[in-house]
């Protein structure tokens, strides 16, 4: 039988992670085992846990390494336990009751017609008004063939994704490494979504699995705006120097950071603040950076 292991980060969001695990315990087709990584939250997420959700496997980070560090270690620790997928999201996901099935029934129609075991499927992610969620679109690969054959199944190519409600599997990690922790936020889950998907029909859009994510905004970097921003800058600059992208598509990654970078600025109207965190992560995004980890051998049922 298939192993799913679903990967919850926190951090400091305890109402927010109870509605998440209630809504994963309430799937037609439910997870079998959860993994609750906590950022090395302080508002009693660890305890609450513990005490209603004994079942749930705990993990509480000694400091907050960012959710890039967050789902490194929790994709690590799933991969590592012997999943054969990885369903990961933040705590403020609500996956509706089908998610889950409908992602593994995408899986059973690409073999039923004799593709490959695709290495990620994910969910259609919605803010809460019902609108397609602004930081969590999929970039769809633009192959005529790939598009109209896999668009018969009900499913759509992707190009990149983001963590949220992703089904990862196992087989990607064993290729691909883990996510690249030191991004610490933003961008982490484009550039390793984008590095797995580079080269052949390998991830889907499954339209008819739908989540909620119930940010406080439909917010993207540029809207959010403030001092993180730097985070946006200087990944940006980690991807145009990394191998998840073509060189045409690196052309449109610098089009879209400059563009980002005077529309942020814009906002912020130039002030002295804003130019100094575009001018750090320029600054640091083109200083070494270490490459892809491989997590260890994951066990073997039984083990």
């Amino acid at each position: 039988m298939t192993q799913v292991r679903a990967v919850v980060l926190t951090y400091n969001r305890k109402a927010a992670l109870e509605e998440c695990l209630a809504a994963l315990a309430a799937q037609t087709r439910a997870p079998d085992q959860i993994l609750v990584v906590d950022n090395a939250g302080t508002d009693g997420t660890a305890e609450m846990v513990r005490s209603s959700y004994p079942s749930v496997e705990l993990v509480v980070l000694e400091r907050n390494v960012g959710a890039s560090g967050g789902f490194h270690e929790g994709i690590r620790i799933a991969y590592e336990r012997g999943a054969e997928w990885i369903w990961t999201m933040d705590d403020d996901v609500i996956p509706e009751r089908d998610a889950l099935e409908k992602l593994l029934e995408a899986e059973k129609a690409l073999a039923a017609e004799g593709r490959p075991k695709p290495y990620l499927l994910n969910s259609t992610v919605l803010w809460t008004d019902g609108h397609l969620h602004p930081m969590n679109e999929v970039k769809f690969k633009l192959e005529p063939e790939q598009f109209v054959e896999t668009s018969e199944l009900g499913l759509l190519p992707a190009r990149h994704t983001t963590f949220v409600s992703l089904l990862l599997h196992s087989r990607a990690v064993e290729e691909f490494g883990l996510p690249l922790e030191h991004f610490f936020m933003w961008s982490d889950d484009i550039e390793y979504t984008g590095r797995i998907l580079r080269e052949g029909p390998r991830g889907y859009l499954v339209p008819g699995s739908v989540a909620v994510h119930k940010t406080k905004v439909a917010h993207t970097a540029t809207i959010e705006g403030g001092p993180r921003f730097y985070y946006h800058v200087r990944n940006f600059l980690y991807m145009l120097r990394g191998s998840a992208w073509t060189p045409m598509e690196k052309l449109s990654l610098s089009f879209t950071l400059c563009s980002t970078i005077v529309l942020y600025l814009a906002r912020a109207g130039f002030g002295r603040d804003s130019v100094k965190t575009v001018l750090r992560g320029l600054r640091d995004g083109v200083k070494p950076v270490p490459p892809p980890t491989l997590p260890q051998p994951a066990r073997q049922a039984g083990d």
